[in-house]
């Protein structure tokens, strides 16, 4: 792929977010505001049952329910036809990218056998099964209705203590210190349900997973002055994406409304940005389920 067209898949991915933030919508909370999710909110995934990561995450998302797509499984047009299926005349598919590394070996001017690793991204289309006809039994997922409230929410508090992370609770604010290495939040009760409360606890242990002993976030570089933005932008997708997986509802919070013009100038300043916090954001919640599943996580 030549670098103009990867960098046609940053802007057009870019653009598609930028467009949302300007009308006031977070991309990564759409599955829990469109009339036609119903049912629990769950992951995209691909033609085999693998979910999505990162930032695909974000564009099926966005298209599922701009379209009103009710199923979360996605695949291509050849997949569908070496499954005995057609996407039906007329439907357009939705854009994807793919990312990973290939190695070059060259000799230089001593006649030495060098390596060289070159990044790579592509982008390609897929197609939602909503939009695809004679799909054998079973291809035609829909989220599983969701459970009771209760069980999820205590679910997820088990989840963030297998964290093994410091809560504190009093005053009025949410916030991660990393002096003292610890979460404080507004007693439960001072938020307006539980999954406001937990939703606002997988944010603040994104902000945890920077810390140098675990992931050792540190965007200061890449970012700039805007480094405080996009770690909050980080910390909004992991969180979104944990809501996933714990059976939670992401509530928007009232302070993050003014976070929106900072995001809007990262993003349009880097059209890369969106991808290096979608990614960090996945790491974050790997390493979260790491440690939940009783190991940790590398680095």
């Amino acid at each position: 792929m030549k670098p103009t067209d990867r960098q046609d898949v940053y802007t057009r991915v870019t653009d598609k977010i930028i467009a949302d933030l300007e009308q006031g919508t977070r991309t990564w909370l759409k599955p829990w505001s469109a009339s036609n999710a119903t049912d629990r909110i769950t992951l995209p995934l691909r033609h085999n049952g693998v979910p999505y990561r990162g930032i695909n995450i974000l564009l099926l998302w966005g298209e599922a329910m701009a379209k009103g797509y009710s199923s979360s499984r996605w695949m291509t047009f050849n997949q569908a036809s070496e499954l005995g299926a057609h996407v039906r005349k007329g439907e357009r598919g939705a854009l994807v990218v793919y990312a990973n590394t290939i190695t070059k070996t060259e000799a230089n001017e001593s006649g030495e056998e060098i390596e060289s690793v070159i990044p790579f991204m592509k982008g390609y289309t897929v197609f939602n099964v909503d939009q695809i006809e004679g799909l054998p039994d079973g291809y035609q997922i829909k989220p599983e209705p969701a459970g009771e409230k209760l069980q999820l929410i205590e679910q997820a508090e088990a989840f963030f203590a297998a964290s093994g992370a410091s809560f504190r609770h009093g005053g009025n604010r949410a916030y991660y210190a990393p002096a003292l290495d610890l979460i404080q939040l507004p007693p439960a009760d001072a938020f307006r349900d539980a999954e406001s409360y937990a939703a606002t606890k997988a944010h603040e242990l994104t902000h945890w997973t920077s810390h140098p002993s675990r992931l050792n976030r540190v965007l200061g570089k890449r970012f700039g002055d805007e480094a405080y933005a996009t770690e909050e932008l980080i910390a909004e997708l992991g969180a979104a994406f944990l809501s996933v997986d714990l059976g939670i509802t992401p509530e928007p919070r009232d302070d993050h409304a003014a976070y929106l013009a900072s995001w809007l100038k990262v993003l349009k300043a880097d059209k890369r940005a969106i991808f290096t916090a979608a990614a960090h954001a996945q790491r974050a919640v790997d390493f979260l389920h790491g440690l939940a599943a009783g190991k940790e996580t590398a680095a």
